[in-house]
């Protein structure tokens, strides 16, 4: 049988190009010296952009005093400024806009967001950054009336250097222009069936550096997979290193305290490769979620992180975790705490949310449509939860665009960036039912190849769609000859037919890969019971997810894994039902005030029947 390997840092295809590690993102920031400045910003709503351009719709000047980036006071009593910040006016951050005062309840557009912070540096010669974990979805960013940048993507994480000659002791002031319209060239493009949240819906945080300073860096398990065990007594690490502000011979320091491995190397001038020979290395695993301290050594730098060593891989027609059979007991999940009606964006939040999927039996987690935040991939991380992350490339965005595309791999280097040192994620997925077309296969063709030269550690995937027919369901989407595994969303049951139409159905595919299925589920309004023909009630999503199950254990072979849609009800202004839906997408199997439904404990029992037959 031929094996296809993906040893977690295949990093010689990394090393070609300068652009193959990353788009210059400081990373790992949570482990650095840094400086909240979340909490309460003063806001201008502004639809018309007034703050921004002109009468004749140009940008304003840097020093015109009616630009919003400029703080709107007067210089004496005659000036004319249209606009000013204040505190009666404020908004959490992090957090979205839209959950902190109805007058954001549908609110797309433009607000204007100001903090005002006094810094000093420790040392004079060091660097400050200005980093931000994300911003729903076009950002300008100033700093004392001055344009430090911009940044498209609302879901990942960029950031600014910020030079001696704008920085202040005293009085400084950042401004953020924050834009979440929906434009048919963006992506995701104008049609989702999720809410838009908007705002700077994550942390935000100066971090100070030396002034040369560790930037990124890969590390992981490189062993055949013959020679995997729970622990082994000889292995070797490959990685490699990337400095910022350092000339060639630099002296790098890569450290393992706990397992007494130190490792000198001097630094190339560009991400420069080293191994290492490891003693008796406990596997991470969904069982296992064993870390380690890894510390990286560069001048006066030090960079510190935890990491898992594994291996994801894939053999004819199973996915191997450490070179055992594993089968994906997964539940697709949004970004949102829906008790609340907004954005997660805390690790009480993720433990709150993964917690749910571990009480339900999962060892996986889909993180849809987008990348969620870092406190939810580390929690993963400590908690042996396996992800798949994706980059919102979904259903209809303009695939015949290049420009789209280069948006596309962007968010898609600005992902595997921040989250390529993370054991939990397995599968990075380059899009969502995305409608086959030879435009459109060649578009994510693209973004798997992409992801590949970025890391050839993972397996790559997309969510297809399926041809339905009376007698037999073909899974043939083109783009399943690029990827690793067939990941499929079906809805036999909900969408078609009744759940009794799962009884006689059978599935084929051409591709001789791992089988997933990356959504199935229907909707229920939680509290709402009736016969199980009636729709919208929890008796209707039990039975069909009682269907669902009987249906998965006629599957073919190659069956590896199954992710219901979705874990939470979630807020979608497309489910316009006035008495069952609300603007609420109801197919979770926990209902928006927290309550389980009675299709949870179908899923959770038939999860532990797979883990107890596994293990």
């Amino acid at each position: 049988m031929k094996t296809t390997k993906h040893l977690l840092f295949v990093f010689l295809s990394i090393l070609c190009s300068q652009s193959a590690i990353g788009q210059d993102l400081l990373t790992h920031a949570y482990g650095r010296d840094t400086y909240s400045l979340n909490g309460e910003w003063q806001y201008i709503v502004d639809p018309y952009e007034t703050g921004f351009y002109d009468y004749r719709f140009k940008e304003k000047h840097e020093k015109d005093p009616g630009a919003y980036w400029n703080p709107g006071i007067p210089k004496d009593k005659s000036s004319l400024i249209e606009h000013s910040y204040s505190d009666k006016n404020t908004l959490n951050v992090p957090g979205d806009w839209n959950s902190q005062d109805r007058l954001f309840l549908y609110y797309e557009g433009t607000v204007w967001y100001k903090k005002s912070f006094d810094y000093q540096k420790k040392k004079e010669s060091n660097r400050l950054f200005l980093y931000f974990g994300a911003v729903n979805y076009q950002a300008e960013v100033y700093l004392n009336g001055k344009k430090l940048g911009s940044h498209k993507g609302g879901f990942t994480p960029f950031q600014f250097e910020i030079s001696s000659e704008i920085l202040k002791e005293k009085d400084n002031f950042v401004v953020v222009k924050v834009d979440n319209k929906r434009h048919k060239d963006e992506v995701p493009t104008v049609n989702t069936d999720w809410w838009n949240y908007g705002g700077i819906t994550r942390d935000v945080m100066l971090v100070e550096t030396p002034a040369v300073f560790v930037e990124d860096y890969f590390i992981d398990l490189d062993a055949p997979t013959a020679t995997l065990k729970s622990k082994t007594k000889k292995a070797k690490a490959k990685g490699w290193v990337k400095l910022n502000g350092a000339k060639a011979g630099e002296t790098v320091t890569v450290e393992i305290p706990e397992l007494k491995v130190k490792q000198s190397i001097k630094y190339t001038g560009e991400a420069t490769a080293f191994s290492l020979d490891l003693p008796k290395v406990e596997l991470w695993s969904d069982v296992n979620p064993k870390r380690y301290e890894v510390v990286i050594s560069a001048a006066n730098d030090q960079l510190s992180d935890l990491i898992g060593f594994r291996q994801i891989e894939v053999s004819g027609k199973d996915i191997l975790l450490n070179g055992k059979p594993i089968f994906l007991r997964g539940i697709c999940m949004h970004e949102e705490i829906a008790t609340e009606v907004r954005r997660a964006n805390s690790e009480a939040d993720a433990l709150k949310l993964l917690g749910w999927a571990k009480e339900l039996n999962c060892n996986f987690v889909r993180l849809a449509h987008y990348p969620h935040n870092e406190h939810i991939v580390r929690a993963a991380d400590s908690l042996g939860i396996l992800l798949w992350s994706e980059i919102p490339v979904y259903w209809t965005i303009d695939f015949g665009n290049p420009e789209v595309l280069k948006k596309a791999k962007t968010q898609l280097e600005e992902m595997i960036t921040r989250d390529r040192n993370r054991p939990s994620i397995i599968i990075w997925s380059v899009g969502n039912e995305t409608p086959v077309s030879e435009t459109r296969t060649e578009f994510m063709k693209e973004l798997v190849m992409r992801t590949r030269e970025l890391d050839d550690s993972r397996l790559v995937s997309a969510a297809l769609e399926v041809h339905y027919n009376k007698d037999k369901n073909t899974i043939d989407d083109p783009l399943g000859a690029y990827t690793d595994i067939v990941s499929v969303n079906e809805y036999l049951g909900w969408y078609i037919g009744l759940p009794s139409y799962c009884e006689t159905a059978e599935w084929e595919t051409i591709y001789d890969k791992p089988l997933v299925f990356s959504e199935t589920g229907a909707g229920a309004k939680g509290g709402f019971h009736a016969d199980s023909l009636t729709r919208w009630s929890e008796e209707y999503q039990e039975w069909l997810y009682e269907e669902q199950v009987k249906m998965m254990k006629r599957m073919p072979d190659n069956y590896t894994g199954l992710m219901p849609w979705i874990l939470v009800d979630f807020r979608s202004p497309k489910r316009n039902n006035p008495v069952y839906q609300e603007g609420w997408n109801r197919k979770g199997l926990i209902d928006n005030e927290g309550n389980k439904k009675k299709a949870f404990y179908v899923l959770q029992k038939y999860y532990k029947e797979i883990e107890e037959k596994t293990r």
